[in-house]
């Protein structure tokens, strides 16, 4: 089986100006935030990119930030109990993002519609409301098996590059994420390369792993990988952290906090 134990900084090399990048983790917790920031380190670094989160949080927040997103896709951008995700605001607020307007139903059909290989997916979420007038590509179709009912045609989703952090790997790329799944599973199976960081690499796993090697482009270790997310059971959220970085976007800070990368602990 192929080696695809890979530095990270190679790793990162592997997005490109344009494409489509899924974040995997929920919220605060297994973001990957080692990635991102071998992303911002990069010279030049890749702009004009699509983020595709199921949730966006602090990684998201990071990259909006620095100037390499013009679109995001997502049902919900913030910190949870820290409050508002500062760039994020910032951008959309000046209108200088592009926010295509999900929620968690848009995401898991166009998903799925990806995944299955059709051009879209039928669903009964949006009806009733005003959504599909904020997204005119969401039609509103008959339904050919029910007379005289409808429902809504959600777009198939793609993406290019998807980034999982996982608890281990082992060097084929197979991956543990605990249980904790979030849109992983999926956001693995439809990308066209995945790129796995991993707390820990072990040489195998006997027990059955959430992410198959096979998907898999390149694996990185990076302990402390999703701080200061979440990584359960190996270490909580780095609260101060996150609330430094909160003070240095409002005080207009934030090339100055990423200039200076944080710890691995607080």
């Amino acid at each position: 089986m192929q080696d695809k134990l890979t530095a990270l900084e190679d790793a990162a090399r592997l997005v490109e100006p344009g494409m489509t990048v899924a974040l995997g983790g929920m919220t605060l917790y297994r973001r990957p935030v080692a990635f991102v920031r071998a992303l911002l380190a990069r010279s030049p670094r890749p702009t004009d990119l699509t983020l595709l989160c199921f949730t966006a949080s602090y990684e998201s927040d990071l990259l909006i930030g620095a100037g390499m997103v013009s679109r995001i896709r997502t049902c919900y951008c913030g910190l949870e109990v820290f409050g508002l995700a500062p760039m994020f605001t910032q951008e959309a607020n000046r209108g200088e993002l592009e926010i295509v307007e999900e929620t968690e139903a848009s995401l898991s059909f166009g998903m799925r519609a990806h995944l299955a290989g059709v051009s879209f997916m039928p669903g009964r979420g949006w009806l009733g409301t005003d959504l599909p007038r904020l997204r005119p590509d969401v039609r509103i179709i008959d339904d050919p098996y029910r007379p005289g009912e409808q429902v809504a045609a959600f777009p198939a989703i793609s993406w290019d590059v998807a980034v999982i952090h996982a608890l281990q790997a082992d060097r084929r790329g197979n991956a543990l994420l605990n249980g904790n799944l979030g849109a992983d599973v999926e956001l693995a199976l439809g990308a066209r390369q995945v790129i796995v960081t991993a707390e820990e690499i072990v040489e195998g796993f006997d027990r059955r792993v959430e992410i198959s090697g096979a998907l898999v482009r390149a694996v990185v270790h990076a302990p402390r990988g999703a701080w200061p997310t979440s990584c359960y059971p190996l270490y909580p959220i780095g609260g101060g952290e996150l609330l430094r970085y909160i003070d240095a976007c409002n005080a207009g800070g934030f090339e100055g906090y990423i200039g200076n990368q944080p710890a691995l602990d607080e």
